[in-house]
């Protein structure tokens, strides 16, 4: 059987955009409590929520990361 290796960098670059998903997440969060005039506090009662909603946007950004990465390798191979 073959190893699978994950390199330093491909492990970054995935914490990156979990990171990225979770600060957009986050900002949604923020976005609606002032918008709805609700108290601060909910920023941090609503986390549970807010991770939900990071891992589902970390999830919708592999659709299109995956596509392109098809795209690629059936150019890669046609040369």
């Amino acid at each position: 059987m073959k190893d699978i290796v994950i390199s330093a960098c491909r492990i970054r670059r995935e914490g990156l955009f979990a990171a990225a998903a979770f600060i957009v997440a986050f900002a949604a969060n923020i976005y609606a409590v002032i918008h709805f005039e609700r108290p601060w506090i909910e920023i941090l009662s609503q986390l549970g929520y807010v991770v939900v909603m990071a891992a589902m946007i970390y999830i919708l950004l592999w659709i299109p990361r995956l596509l392109v990465a098809l795209v690629l390798r059936i150019l890669r191979r046609r040369r």
